[in-house]
């Protein structure tokens, strides 16, 4: 092979494999694009385990590590004392946080038995929802419903005492409506709403 022939063929080469390298990512996304959304009920699935994932971690790696140590203590009043939040109310500041944002992602807790009267289920799917996720805690209760005319998956998932410290908070809380919570009973639910495409 002579040397014209080489750079011929080389920019020959180049030219195939530049429209096949960019013809391959545009077919493959047009397939990705026609292909069915995520069911919301997966997404739900992903959001909690985040979730679940970041309260336990800050419950059992921080608040509880650094009371053990004496460094920081969480107080209800945590603003005010320059503490840490409690765990509930690291859910509850994250949820508001995300709530604040344009994705119409909601998240908070909700109980029977809640310490601050806002956090109680105020919608007959969120009352069924809490009594389900007593009788089936491993299992979310699920809907799709309405929030100001516009249709949203809802999600409750139990939300259990994980920790001694949790049990503690609620029995001995003054407002507390139950006092006799053991580790991993469920003391309310994480109700997720997810905005549904229209």
């Amino acid at each position: 092979m002579n040397g014209k022939g080489f750079w011929l063929g080389l920019v020959l080469g180049a030219t195939v494999m530049g429209l096949l390298g960019q013809w391959g990512p545009a077919a493959a996304g047009k397939e990705a694009n026609s292909s069915a959304c995520i069911p919301a009920g997966a997404v739900a699935e992903y959001l909690h385990s985040v979730i679940q994932a970041d309260r336990t971690f800050y419950t059992s790696d921080v608040v509880e590590r650094m009371q053990m140590r004496g460094i920081a203590f969480a107080a209800e009043n945590w603003r005010e004392t320059s503490r840490l939040p409690l765990p509930a109310q690291y859910l509850l500041e994250t949820g508001r946080l995300v709530a604040a944002g344009r994705s119409g992602l909601q998240y908070r807790l909700i109980s029977n038995w809640a310490i601050n009267a806002k956090n109680r289920p105020m919608t007959d799917f969120e009352r069924a929802g809490l009594t389900e996720i007593l009788v089936n805690p491993d299992k979310p209760y699920t809907a799709v419903t309405s929030e100001g005319g516009t249709p949203v998956f809802q999600a409750i998932y139990a939300d259990k005492a994980v920790s001694q410290s949790c049990v503690g908070c609620h029995n001995a809380h003054p407002n507390s409506p139950k006092k006799d919570f053991k580790t991993q009973d469920v003391i309310g639910g994480i109700l997720l709403t997810i905005p549904l495409p229209q």
